[in-house]
């Protein structure tokens, strides 16, 4: 097979492995220059491939490769640690931020709004909010499912009440 022949047909599977490409990045933009990283690649190493052999899966094993080497490369990036001698007042906020030490007395605040609620709404809210269904609720208490749901609705205004403070969309 010559060059141009070989181009053409790598150049129609470009539809295959778009789909192939997005499987791995979940981003249409990423997965456009994975492929054409992938196609670049099958040009120049067009002197490799061996006639005979599934165009397709040696297109998708380079694409799987290059997608492998990039995620490898960005994860170094992303590890790398500058250190400097001074530290600036915004790397202060950001640490600040971080570590969460308000997060304390949030959690003072919610477990103290939790405490105030009647058991009525407590103990619906509480097994909603540790991932019971509705209808398992419904039958732990032996009471309708639309009772559970007010209840828990209930539950939610008086906490927001309670919480408003720490509330984001104040205007």
């Amino acid at each position: 097979m010559n060059k141009i022949e070989f181009n053409t047909k790598v150049v129609q599977e470009v539809g295959s492995l778009s789909s192939y490409a997005f499987y791995f990045t979940r981003d249409e933009e990423n997965a456009n220059d994975l492929v054409q990283d992938t196609i670049l690649k099958a040009f120049s190493y067009y002197n490799k491939f061996k006639e005979g052999t599934n165009l397709q899966a040696w297109l998708y094993t380079i694409l799987k490769n290059t997608f492998i080497n990039y995620y490898r490369r960005k994860v170094k990036t992303n590890s790398i640690i500058l250190k400097s001698d001074t530290i600036s007042s915004s790397d202060l906020f950001k640490s600040s931020l971080r570590n969460n030490a308000e997060s304390k007395f949030v959690m003072e605040d919610i477990e103290r709004a939790l405490s105030k609620l009647a058991e009525e709404y407590y103990y619906p809210f509480s097994m909603y909010y540790e991932g019971y269904k509705y209808h398992e609720i419904a039958a732990y208490f032996q009471i309708p499912i639309g009772t559970v749901k007010t209840r828990i609705h209930v539950a939610r205004q008086l906490l927001k009440k309670k919480l408003t403070p720490y509330s984001t969309d104040r205007n």
